[in-house]
Order: structure tokens, then sequence, then C-alpha cells
């Protein structure tokens, strides 16, 4: 199937979503809570496109719309800019503390409406990219509580998790930098939990914390081991050299 997307000729499959076909092409669509690596969750609706198909046109959000039929696909009309403008303004009323926020913004010729509250010292958007990562390596010590302007991220009851690994995958995914982590050499602290962190017995690089090594351990079925993977790798060199050697 060929779809148009800005003038351009794009091969697809049935039911692929628009994002990926475009992202394929190495065409730009922002987005906040687009992940790869995570299920589409359209929370930020900034990937919208405007697509023209037999019955007209309409605004659909990218990320999660499935090409079914021939169409052609706008990502930059003026209808999308003032749509995404507002969306902007409207993520960065709720997160005033994101420097990427207010760059997309500004860059969109965009700014806060005078009459939208902000939430001051806030970074998070509620895309729910740290949660679903941190359900998807099976922890679940996360989770959006309150509702309106209260909801947010949070463990349970803003108590350190007992769920929690120190993995910080959560962090590792957030597009606005609004989950802090605190590390140095022997130690990191996240959610209000700190973790002592486990270094490589032969080489000692830091390998990640406790839980977070014995959690791997765990889903991959293998023993707790305390070396890097490239120690690992000579340690067994090491044992088939000698076992040939007898």
């Amino acid at each position: 199937m060929i779809i148009n997307i800005d003038g351009r000729e794009c091969a697809c499959e049935k039911g692929e979503y628009l994002l990926d076909i475009a992202l394929r092409n190495e065409i730009f669509i922002p987005t906040f809570c687009h992940h790869e690596g995570l299920r589409g969750m359209a929370a930020c609706r900034i990937c919208i496109v405007e697509i023209e198909t037999e019955k007209g046109r309409q605004v659909v959000t990218s990320c999660v719309y499935p090409v079914e039929s021939e169409m052609a696909v706008y990502t930059n009309s003026e209808k999308i800019r003032k749509q995404r403008r507002m969306l902007l303004s409207l993520l960065a009323a709720r997160a005033p503390e994101s420097a990427l926020l207010a760059d997309m913004l500004k860059f969109a010729g965009g700014a806060v409406p005078e009459r939208f509250k902000r939430l001051y010292g806030e970074k998070c958007i509620l895309c729910g990219r740290c949660v679903q990562a941190c359900e998807k390596i099976g922890a679940g010590a996360i989770s959006t509580s309150g509702r309106g302007t209260e909801k947010k991220v949070t463990t349970p009851y803003d108590s350190p998790s007992e769920n929690c690994i120190g993995c910080a995958s959560c962090a590792a995914v957030c597009p606005t930098g609004a989950i802090g982590v605190i590390e140095d050499d022997s130690a990191k602290t996240i959610w209000n939990k700190t973790f002592t962190l486990i270094k490589c017995e032969k080489c000692g690089v830091v390998l990640g914390s406790r839980e977070e090594l014995e959690h791997a351990a765990k889903k991959a079925g293998t023993a707790f081991t305390k070396l890097c993977e490239s120690c690992r790798k000579k340690s067994l060199t090491n044992v088939l050299a000698e076992t040939f050697r007898k």
C-alpha cells in the first residue's frame, strides 16, 4: 500500500501506525509519550496530523492511528500547527519547569496564555512512559494517583516502594526529566529510596543495585553474579582454555 505524507509517497502495510510509517521515512512528527520500546499511549497528542481520505479530512493521533486505506497525510498544515500550539500550551502550563517543553512551544510559535493555571515546580506531563516501563520490567513500583490537577506519578502512599529495584528505567524513558535520580560511586537514590550499588568483583565497574541484579537474574533464570559481561566472558574463556589443556 502507498500513502502520501507531505507530498512524499511512502510504502506501508495495512494496519501500520502513521507515526511509525513517518519515522521510517525520516519524516518528523513531534511527540512526547511515544517510545519505540513501549506500546502506544496517545497521552500527549502532540503527534496529531491531518489526513485526507475519500471520506474527507480529519485530525488523528498518528501514534495510534492504523492505516487502512490510501490517504494523504499533512503533518504541518495550518490546522495542525494551531492545534499543536494549544496542546503544547496546555502541557507547558502543566509542567512549566520542563526546558524541552518550553523550547518546543517557543519553536511552534506559541506561549502559555495568562488564563492557564501553572503548576510551578512541575516537570511531569503525565505521559505514562515511566509507569509502563516499570510494569514492563515486572516491578510495578509506581503508578498514577489522584485526579485533575492533583494527579501525579508516585509510589504507594508516597512512601519508598518495596517493589522498586532501583533500575531507574522510569527516569531513562521520561521525556522531560521529571524523575530525579541521585547517584554516586556507591549508591543510588530514586523515589525516596536509596540503593547500594554492586561492583564487578574483577574490574570494579558498577553493575547496578543488588535488587536490580537479583531481579534480572530471576527473570533470566540464571544465578546472581557479581561479574560484568566482559569479565564473565573472560572467565568463561579461561575455563574453556583450561579444560582443553587437560
